[in-house]
């Protein structure tokens, strides 16, 4: 019988999948079977990693070694220079300066972070219960389900300060109790996995990496509220996810993990996968539900909560995917241990999707209470190529935009709420100084709107007002009056919305017209937009002093509005620039300018004009 005496541990995530790591493996399995080492070397097909802007990544264990960027191209010399003379491969290592890091606990993104929920995401292989079983799976459930109550179940998690992770921050142990509290059966467990924020992929890795967990985290739940059903409702834009849950509830089937009279107790629980069509409103749990039963996905007015009364009108729980995943590890390790990372009111780590204008974008955990300069720096590696920070938005699109003077702030959930910011589900863009932020907010804004399902008048209605004053700010058309006009539609749809997405969808607006006002008097004002973001406010000029005449701005031009010669040099005719940009893009000598403000139109003008009378 052969024994692998080496695992590769090969990121099949959906970043690295798209990437090509499933070609990467393929290329793999043949050079190691060319080499004779099929029988001696074990590919593993794990979740997301972490280093997304590395991708495809692999590590070679038990010796640690971290490769970035594997190309199916790499794989012929990989396998010889590694496996067959055991000389690491150092130009797929991460570099620092003339430093090669060998070593994944030595890379500078994994320094600051704490794995709790992702402990086994990119260590074992998702699909096979066996591997999770191996690093402690279940073993909270076995413990809870012999030693504990359901009530003491649930004051595990009150002492632990575990607060939902899916952007409200309720704390979950609260939530557990109303349950369990609650008249009727049956009783529920929903699984929110309706991640939809532009940006975000935390609950989606997650549920590909480590699916077990989510599932044995759902039944600790289910055994404390007093639940016998679960639903994992998961948008269908997620495909690898579904399949794994469905997996892991397949493979714990068989094992009697669910089911009835699980580990031989009186406790019975089974669990399905409903499929969301992607509406982002059904990330609201009242909306959710309704989705569940098969009617359209709308909120409705709470009071009634779910947890009284909920899916089919019984008691329900919702909790999104990462809290979940937090729960096997509380149950494992302890309440205090939990309790003894992050700050007073906001415990343990936040998973975090950090993506935008830094070096290293990808999946994050860290302690809460850490600041946004060492999450975007040290955890992130500062600004990439070079350019320099101008905001970040947490909080997804319900989110707000924090500047370069908030950078040493605690991430927690009051510290960002008093900022007019937000955790929310996890997202973190980190955006330069070329970002227009009157245009960022339009854009956020733009996908509430798009995304409101109309049910109450502020939010239907409210958002689209605020957008066609944010549309006509961007086109240089704003009026006096509007910026007041945008802070009391804002203030109004806070207040007087039915759901969270509705409450909270003017922040963006709001928290970028607290620090970064003057970019809006910017656009009213001047009709300009110094970021050259705003096509409207913004055009096209070629320096003659720089233009060399070579007339390859005019050939690729697509309406011809650049005219010239080499003794004349060129010139574009504003009025019918297309501000397409090929001429920018193209320009050998850097010769055409991009120029903040509404060019005066030039004499060449009259000539096209003449050509559309």
């Amino acid at each position: 019988m052969s024994i692998n005496r080496t695992d590769v541990l090969l990121c099949c995530g959906s970043g690295c999948v798209s990437a090509g790591s499933l070609k990467v493996k393929e290329k793999m399995v043949e050079q190691l079977a060319k080499h004779g080492l099929t029988d001696e070397i074990n590919i593993i097909e794990t979740g997301c990693m972490g280093p997304c802007d590395y991708g495809p990544v692999m590590m070679v264990y038990p010796e640690g070694v971290f490769y970035k960027k594997v190309t199916p191209e790499d794989v012929p010399e990989l396998v010889e220079e590694h496996f067959v003379k055991g000389r690491p491969l150092h130009r797929l290592m991460i570099q620092e300066g003339n430093k090669v890091i060998a070593n994944k606990e030595d890379i500078p993104f994994y320094k600051k972070q704490v794995k709790v929920a992702l402990e086994n995401c990119g260590y074992i292989n998702p699909e096979k219960i066996e591997e999770y079983i191996a690093v402690g799976g279940y073993e909270a459930l076995g413990v809870a389900l012999t030693e504990k109550t359901p009530q003491d179940a649930i004051d595990v998690i009150k002492n632990s300060g575990l607060r939902g992770r899916g952007g409200g921050g309720f704390p979950t142990g609260l939530k557990w109790q109303f349950v369990h509290d609650a008249e009727g059966s049956p009783k529920y467990v929903v699984c929110n996995g309706d991640e939809g924020d532009p940006g975000a992929f935390m609950d989606r890795s997650l549920l590909e990496g480590d699916p077990h967990r989510v599932l044995e985290g759902m039944m600790l739940a289910g055994y404390a509220t007093g639940a016998s059903e679960g639903f994992f409702y998961i948008r269908a834009e997620y495909p690898l996810a579904i399949r794994r849950i469905r997996n892991a509830i397949k493979q714990a089937r068989e094992y009697g993990l669910i089911g009835k009279n699980i580990m031989g107790t009186e406790f019975c629980f089974d669990a399905e996968v409903r499929t969301g069509a992607g509406a982002f409103v059904c990330g609201e749990e009242t909306a959710l539900i309704k989705s569940i039963e098969g009617r359209r996905g709308q909120p409705i007015p709470k009071p009634p909560f779910p947890a009284n009364r909920g899916l089919r009108e019984n008691p329900t729980l919702v909790n999104n995917v990462e809290t979940l995943g937090n729960i096997p590890t509380i149950f494992r390790k302890g309440a205090e241990w939990f309790a003894g990372m992050g700050i007073e009111t906001s415990r343990g780590t936040k998973v975090f999707a950090l993506t935008g204008d830094v070096k290293n974008t990808g999946l994050v955990e860290v302690p809460m209470g850490i600041t946004l300069r060492e999450l975007i720096y040290d955890v992130g590696g500062g600004m990439a190529d070079g350019k320099k920070f101008k905001a970040v938005q947490l909080g997804g699109p319900s989110g707000g935009c924090l500047t370069e003077q908030h950078l040493d702030c605690s991430i927690d959930y009051e510290t960002l709420k008093n900022l007019g910011a937000m955790v929310g589900s996890g997202g973190v863009i980190v955006m330069a100084d070329n970002n227009c932020m009157v245009n960022v907010a339009k854009f956020f804004l733009e996908f509430s709107m798009e995304e409101s399902c109309g049910k109450c008048t502020p939010c239907r209605v409210g958002l689209k007002m605020m957008h066609t004053i944010l549309d006509r700010i961007c086109q240089g058309k704003g009026q006096e009056g509007d910026v007041e006009e945008l802070e009391r539609l804002g203030e109004t749809i806070k207040q007087t919305s039915l759901c969270g997405l509705g409450q909270t969808a003017p922040n963006p607006v709001l928290s970028t017209l607290r620090y970064f006002r003057h970019e809006y008097e910017e656009h009213l004002e001047k009709k300009s937009c110094s970021t050259c973001t705003c096509l409207n406010l913004m055009h096209f000029e070629i320096d003659k002093e720089k233009c060399i005449g070579c007339s390859l701005c005019a050939r690729k031009c697509p309406v011809s509005c650049i005219t010239g010669s080499r003794e004349e040099k060129f010139t574009i005719a504003q009025d019918p620039c297309v501000k397409c940009g090929n001429c920018f893009e193209v320009c050998p000598v850097k010769a055409v300018q991009k120029l903040p403000g509404m060019a005066e139109l030039t004499a060449v003008n009259s000539s096209f004009s003449s050509l559309y009378e």
